[in-house]
């Protein structure tokens, strides 16, 4: 009579490497991840190359009447100087590409070299560096914004170099903690005990083991920066005219002629919604693959159990179909 292994033998798939496997499960496992993949996607297109999508330049005027509604040669109408909306809404995008992914990788970066400092050394130094970031965390984050612009001055770079300090500073706690999980592990132990410098651990060791939630922190980073360089511009504390920033916008001609024209305020509202909305999609999408915690979070140990249940039924299967044959 025929039995069944125990432990059946599962073919090897060749590994992928982390993005490619993690860009595979976003498609295969998460929908509303993809749809914000795109609409990011979408967004660096049109920045890369708003100079050619656009159909004027973003400060052209009297290109239609002003104030004008949607029409075929405006497509989405003109504001109180005749600027095509269109044109500076897709340089808009550009200006937010631009200050999303240098103040995502400022804080990345800041936030890492912190978070492994304060969660490695641990002792006097992890102290000192929490007490410093408990009291800059106690500040209003819009105070602290509108205060360091004040004194720096309105303008692109240094909108991006007060949101990146800003957001590095307050998120270095995240990976503080991750790099305390590991912190110890067997691993370290071992390549502290074989003679690797400090350098070579947190480089070699370390680091790869934090990489998942380092982007996730990047994705996360990227939508709060849009939503902020656009608040800040509504003041009137952020990138000066006539750049197209969205917030800008909203508050320059949407505000003061919105019963007037609400597609002055409606375009750039909406389009600023979307790219933030799908920005957190990913983000959150991006999270629940990478945290094994979360349902969807195995990743490849979770396909080998899959696998392994899936070659166990197969066989079972086959010995029930002999069963019956020599029955018979």
């Amino acid at each position: 009579m025929a039995r069944v292994e125990a432990f059946p033998v599962v073919e090897e798939t060749k590994r992928r490497s982390f993005l490619a496997d993690l860009l595979i499960r976003l498609v295969k496992e998460k929908p509303l991840g993809t749809i914000g993949g795109i609409i990011v996607l979408l967004l660096l297109i049109v920045g890369v190359f708003a100079g050619l999508m656009a159909p004027y330049g973003y400060n052209d005027i009297y290109v239609g009447p002003r104030l004008s509604a949607p029409s075929p040669e405006n497509l989405l109408g003109c504001d109180q100087l005749g600027r095509d909306l269109l044109s500076r809404i897709i340089y808009g995008a550009r200006i937010s590409l631009i200050v999303g992914l240098s103040v995502s990788a400022i804080a990345v970066i800041l936030s890492t070299a912190i978070g492994f400092v304060s969660g490695y050394f641990g002792g006097k130094i992890d102290m000192v560096i929490q007490r410093f970031v408990d009291a800059w965390l106690s500040i209003p984050p819009l105070f602290l914004i509108l205060a360091l612009i004040a004194v720096a001055g309105p303008g692109m770079l240094q909108v991006i170099l007060v949101l990146g300090i800003l957001f590095g500073i307050g998120q270095s706690r995240i990976v503080r903690g991750a790099v305390i999980g590991i912190r110890a592990n067997t691993y370290l132990e071992a390549a502290t005990a074989i003679g690797c410098g400090t350098g070579r651990i947190l480089w070699k060791h370390v680091f790869p083991n934090v990489t998942a939630p380092i982007i996730v922190l990047f994705t996360i980073t990227l939508g709060a920066a849009v939503l902020a360089e656009a608040t800040i511009s509504f003041l009137g504390f952020g990138i000066p005219p006539p750049m197209p920033s969205w917030g800008g916008m909203l508050s320059e001609a949407g505000r003061r002629y919105m019963l007037m024209a609400p597609h002055l305020a409606l375009w750039p509202g909406l389009f600023l919604a979307v790219v933030v909305y799908g920005i957190n999609m990913l983000g959150d999408a991006f999270r629940d693959l990478v945290d094994p915690r979360l349902r969807g979070g195995l990743g490849r140990y979770d396909r080998a159990r899959k696998m392994i249940a899936k070659a166990s039924t197969n066989q079972a299967g086959e010995v029930m179909d002999e069963q019956l044959k020599n029955k018979k």
